[in-house]
């Protein structure tokens, strides 16, 4: 098995030792994004709303580096701090992803890295035509 990371700028960089995201074959394996702002390493202000923006243009991000579109994800695994912020998350993210949209699970979470409230991880299919 070949792997390579994935690694972009575009979005913060790992906070651990990890990569943001592996190409192996015809799949992207991308590591949970959260709403870290890649240029200043905070947190994005506006609550569940910003946060989850943040989150999915750093996926969009790692996704691209790795010759990706959100279209080719087939499978995300979403963390929220606050199972009530469900709905709200449900809106913003449908916007991002087109039909038919991934698998997903979502869960609730005690805490995520950096006193995150939103975490998003995919796997993706490439094209390697």
């Amino acid at each position: 098995m070949t792997r390579r990371a994935v690694s972009t700028s575009a979005a913060p960089s790992a906070v651990g030792p990890y990569s943001q995201g592996i190409a192996t074959g015809d799949l992207v394996f991308c590591s949970g994004q959260i709403g870290l702002d890649p240029q200043t390493g905070e947190l994005a202000g506006g609550g569940i709303e910003g946060q989850t923006e943040r989150a999915l243009k750093n996926l969009e991000a790692v996704l691209d580096a790795a010759g990706c579109t959100m279209a080719d994800v087939v499978k995300t695994t979403c963390f929220l701090a606050d199972i009530g912020d469900f709905a709200i998350f449900n809106a913003i993210y449908a916007r991002y992803f087109p039909d038919p949209p991934p698998a997903r699970s979502t869960f609730a979470v005690a805490a995520l890295p950096k006193g995150a409230i939103v975490e998003v991880e995919a796997i993706a299919v490439r094209d390697r035509a």
